[in-house]
C-alpha cells in the first residue's frame, strides 16, 4: 500500500525536525493530518503561519525541508554517473525571502537566526548515498549550473569572460565533486585487495571520493637547473633540456589522456627550479591554454614574475620549502634562505596564492616541525611534511626513528588540532584516526599512496616515474602516449601497493610510503612501510 507524506509525518517524529523545533507538536500533527503531500502540508502553513502565530519564515523552511524530506525518502533517485554532464535531476533551487534559513536545516540551530532577505539555497541529493544537501547557492554553482544547462564549452564561456579555461573547469569540478552535476564515471578508479569481512571502515568514514578521481596530476620536473644546492638534493645530475615541441607534446599528451578518461589535468611545475627553464612562461601558457590547473613547486622569485605569471593564470598553489628554524634551515639550503622564503610568503600572501610549506623530515629536524609550524601560521596556508629518502645526496642524511615516529604523528596530530595550517599529509595518519574512531582522510594525494594512479612524475628527460622519491620509472612520455604509460603493467603494479598492504583494512587510504620501503633497501612490490605501526 502507497504511504502519504501524513503516514511518515505522524508516525516519525524525526521527519520536518526544524519545522516541528518552530511549533507545537500539537499543531503539526493537526495539520499533516490534514494533507496527503509534501507540498500540501508547505501549502497548510503558508495559510495558517498568521492565524497561529508561527514565525514567518517556516513556510519557506518547510518548502525546504519538504524537498529533503522526499531525497531521504529515496521519492526521487537516480544513478550517480551520467552518459555526460547534466545537472541532479533531484536538485531544486528555493529562491526565499528570508536568509540563514539553510543553516537551520543543516542543525544549526544556535548560529545565524533568520532574518529578512534574498537569498537562494540548493537542495539535492548526494548521488551516491541519496542524503539530502542543503546550502546557499554560490556564482560558481550558477555558473556550472548555466554552463550544463546551456551545453557551452568551457573554452567557450572562458572566452567571453575573458579568465582562463581553469578557472571555468573548477567550477565545473566543484560542481561534480559536490553531487549538484552528474557525469560520466571518471576513468581511474582504485581497486582494494582487503577482505571485506575484516574491513573496519565502512562507506561513511571512506567515501567513494577516496576511491574515485576526477582530477589528474603531471608532477612535471621541467629542469634540473636550480639556483640551491641542498643537504638533501634527490638528484642534480645535469641533463639536456627538450625541445620546446617536445615539451608542448607532453601537455598534449596529457590533454588527450584526461579527455578520454573524463577528468581534469594539472601540471605542478618543478625542478630543480623551474622558473630557471628557459621555456618556462611559454609552457605555463600553453598549460594554461588547455584548461589546466597549474601548481608551482620551486623557490623564491620576485613580485614582477608573480604578477606575470598571474596575468596568464593565478597557480592553484605555490609551494617553497623550509627544513626548520632558521639556523637548521640555512644549513640545509643555504645563507639566507629562511628570510627570502618569509618575504617572499609575504609577496604570496599579497597576491593570494595559496601558499605551502614543505618540509623533508629527518631525524636532525624532528623537534623543529611543531615549532616551525606554529611560526608560520599567520604567513602560510598549509604547513606540511615529507619524510626523508634516502636518494641523491639526502643518502648522506639520517631518517627519523621508526620506533618513535607514532610518538610524532601523535604530537603533529594533536598541534593540527589548534592550528588549521598544519595538513595531515603522511598516510600513517590513518592508523591514528582509525584508532580513535576519528574519519580516516585521503591521505598523501588523497587516495593513500597516489604513485601511478592520480599523479605521475616526468623528470626532464621526459622519463616517467610512478614517484620521484625513489626509483620507479614507467614509462617514456616521448615515446609513449601517456595513456600507454599509466595503463602498463608495471604502472598497475606501482599502484597495487606492497603485496604486505593488500589485507589492510586501512589499504583504500594508505598503502604506506614506497619510498620509505625503499630507503630501508626493502622491496617495494612486497614489504610495507618500514614505519607501520598498525595493529588490526
Amino acid at each position: 500500500m502507497h504511504k502519504t507524506v501524513t503516514d511518515i509525518l505522524l508516525r516519525d517524529p524525526k521527519i520536518f525536525p526544524a519545522t516541528r523545533q518552530c511549533m507545537d507538536d500539537d499543531l503539526f500533527r493537526e495539520m499533516a493530518a490534514t494533507t496527503d503531500a509534501v507540498e500540501a502540508f508547505v501549502l497548510a502553513l503558508q495559510k495558517n503561519t498568521k492565524k497561529f502565530n508561527l514565525p514567518a519564515y517556516l513556510p519557506e523552511l518547510a518548502a525546504m525541508e519538504g524537498h529533503a524530506f522526499k531525497l531521504a525518502n529515496r521519492f526521487i533517485r537516480m544513478d550517480p554517473y551520467s552518459d555526460h554532464r547534466v545537472i541532479n535531476p533531484g536538485l531544486m533551487i528555493f529562491s526565499n525571502t528570508w536568509k540563514h534559513l539553510a543553516a537551520r536545516l543543516n542543525g544549526d540551530i544556535q548560529g545565524h537566526l533568520p532574518v529578512k532577505g534574498n537569498e537562494q539555497v540548493m537542495v539535492w541529493p548526494d548521488p551516491i548515498k541519496s542524503k539530502p544537501m542543503v546550502q546557499p547557492v554560490t556564482r560558481q554553482d550558477l555558473l556550472a549550473l548555466k554552463i550544463t544547462m546551456e551545453n557551452l564549452k568551457p573554452e567557450q564561456v572562458a572566452d567571453l569572460a575573458g579568465t582562463p579555461i581553469a578557472t571555468i573547469n573548477s567550477a565545473i569540478l566543484r560542481a561534480l565533486d559536490r553531487g549538484i552535476l552528474l557525469g560520466p564515471k571518471p576513468g581511474i578508479v582504485r581497486t582494494c585487495q582487503w577482505d571485506p569481512t575484516k574491513a573496519a571502515i565502512d562507506s561513511e568514514s571512506v567515501p567513494a571520493a577516496f576511491r574515485t578521481a576526477r582530477v589528474f596530476a603531471l608532477q612535471w620536473h621541467i629542469t634540473q637547473a636550480c639556483d640551491l644546492h641542498c643537504r638533501h638534493c634527490y638528484d642534480r645530475t645535469p641533463c639536456e633540456p627538450l625541445t620546446l615541441s617536445r615539451e608542448i607534446a607532453i601537455l598534449d599528451s596529457l590533454y588527450d589522456f584526461c579527455h578520454t578518461h573524463h577528468l581534469f589535468g594539472q601540471v605542478s611545475f618543478t625542478g630543480g627550479n623551474p622558473l630557471l627553464h628557459t621555456n618556462f612562461h611559454r609552457l605555463y601558457r600553453e598549460a594554461s591554454d588547455r584548461g589546466f590547473f597549474i601548481g608551482i613547486l620551486g623557490n623564491p622569485t620576485t613580485r614582477d614574475k608573480i604578477d606575470s605569471l598571474m596575468a596568464i593564470q593565478v597557480p592553484s598553489f605555490y609551494q617553497v620549502s623550509l627544513e626548520g628554524l632558521e639556523p637548521h634551515n640555512d644549513y640545509m639550503r643555504g645563507k639566507g634562505h629562511f628570510q627570502r622564503i618569509l618575504a617572499f610568503l609575504d609577496i604570496l600572501r599579497q597576491t593570494g596564492i595559496y601558499s605551502q610549506v614543505m618540509l623533508t623530515l629527518t631525524r636532525d629536524n624532528l623537534d623543529q616541525v611543531i615549532p616551525l609550524g606554529e611560526y608560520l601560521k599567520d604567513r602560510v596556508d598549509l604547513f606540511t611534511f615529507n619524510r626523508l629518502s634516502l636518494m641523491g645526496e639526502g643518502a648522506n642524511l639520517i631518517m627519523t626513528d621508526p620506533d618513535t615516529y607514532s610518538d610524532f604523528l601523535e604530537t603533529y596530530a594533536h598541534a593540527a588540532e589548534t592550528h588549521p595550517v598544519f595538513q595531515l599529509k603522511d598516510n600513517l595518519f590513518n592508523i591514528l584516526l582509525h584508532k580513535n574512531q576519528s574519519p580516516l582522510f585521503g591521505g598523501c594525494t588523497g587516495y593513500g599512496c597516489g604513485a601511478a594512479f592520480n599523479f605521475v612524475s616526468v623528470l626532464a628527460t621526459g622519463e616517467v616515474h610512478a614517484c620521484r622519491k625513489f626509483p620507479s620509472p614507467i614509462g617514456d612520455i616521448t615515446r609513449q602516449s601517456l595513456a600507454e604509460i599509466y595503463h602498463s603493467d608495471i604502472a598497475e603494479r606501482y599502484r597495487k601497493g606492497p603485496d604486505d598492504c593488500g589485507s589492510c583494512r586501512l589499504n583504500l587510504v594508505c598503502r604506506g610510503c614506497m619510498a620509505a620501503a625503499h630507503s630501508y633497501s626493502l622491496d617495494v612490490f612486497t614489504r610495507k612501510d618500514p614505519y607501520c605501526f598498525f595493529q588490526g
